[in-house]
């Protein structure tokens, strides 16, 4: 039988935490089936940042904005490119004589 990794939001890691601190750790730890270590991590966020320690350290990022953020992301080389050819090109007629046409 082989263990499934579970995830466990920060209300749920709060409620847990608090429970550890009512009944105890151990009885805690066998109830939710943690190892005590993970338990004992959690309670320390807890107690050194509050309700916030208990958050993922990690961002979740919705696909959909992965996808905006890499168009936006190409979309700015395009006019990054745009104005170094247009730059390019203002500074080659600069260095362009004009001189009187001949007739």
């Amino acid at each position: 039988m082989s263990k499934q990794r579970r995830t466990f939001s920060a209300e749920d890691r709060y409620s847990i935490v608090q429970e550890s601190l009512r009944s105890g750790p151990s009885e805690v730890s066998r109830k939710y089936s943690l190892s005590p270590s993970l338990l004992r991590r959690w309670k320390e966020k807890y107690l050194a940042s509050g309700k916030d320690g208990l958050r993922d350290s990690y961002p979740r990022v919705d696909p959909q904005l992965r996808i905006l953020e890499e168009e936006n992301e190409r979309l700015k080389r395009i006019v990054a490119k745009q104005a170094l050819e247009l730059e390019v090109k203002s500074e080659l007629l600069k260095k362009t004589p004009i001189g009187p046409r001949k007739r």
